[in-house]
């Protein structure tokens, strides 16, 4: 017999446990892994970081793009704390180092009517997130996880990094953040998954498990973003 959402959270609380974690740390239906599960959509871009640019536009008053330099030259931040997948994993107490995307989307000027934002990826990949998810929270252009860059399977050289939602919402590869007056829904929230992503509120899909699971296997079935 399937073990049920609930069920695989009273093991995931005991798992915590057992690890010496505060389970009281841990999302509803979560278990905690001490590895670091590679999940991706599409096959991960090995353009050299030197190459690579972030293009920060849409509904503001003055897009830029930034290189790989530029980028370096920025003020770096730091972030520690846990991630949570949608696929029921939770990661804790991982270090982070980047880029917070505010003052990046302020030196843009935000649009007065600007509300949501688009992350993109070369690879076609997009997610959207209501704009105060990155400007009200923690959130990074990341470059570094647990003392090392990237490496290109988990978003490397750089990903979008917005560590209260479910992980989907952190963009791999991060490429481009479009500033947007509506919302425009990404890849895996046109395939099932909500629209926000909460952990804490289990905001996993936005229909039925069931016809999400069908969803989901379809897209990667299809094994293309675009």
């Amino acid at each position: 017999m399937p073990i049920t959402p609930r069920q695989f959270g009273d093991r995931g609380r005991r798992r915590a446990e057992s690890l010496g974690i505060d389970p009281e740390r841990l999302p509803p239906g979560q278990s905690p892994t001490v590895k670091w599960p590679v999940l991706s959509v599409e096959e991960a871009p090995r353009t050299p970081a030197a190459e690579w640019t972030l293009r920060i536009d849409g509904a503001v008053r003055e897009p830029f793009t930034l290189d790989w330099a530029a980028l370096q030259a920025e003020p770096q931040v730091a972030w520690e704390g846990d991630i949570h997948c949608v696929t029921r994993w939770s990661k804790f107490g991982m270090h982070w180092r980047g880029l917070a995307v505010a003052p990046l989307l302020q030196r843009a000027g935000l649009s007065p009517d600007a509300g949501y934002l688009l992350a993109e990826s070369p690879t076609g990949y997009t997610t959207n997130l209501p704009l105060s998810d990155v400007l009200e929270h923690p959130a990074l252009v990341a470059f570094e996880a647990d003392g090392g860059p990237l490496e290109p399977e988990h978003g490397g050289p750089m990903r979008l990094f917005v560590p209260h939602l479910y992980f989907w919402k952190s963009a791999k590869w991060l490429s481009r953040l479009q500033v947007l007056e509506h919302d425009e829904l990404g890849f895996w929230e046109r395939n099932g998954y909500h629209h926000r992503g909460d952990p804490w509120a289990e905001e996993r899909h936005s229909v039925s498990d069931y016809v999400a699971r069908t969803m989901r296997r379809d897209a990667r079935r299809r094994g293309s973003v675009s």
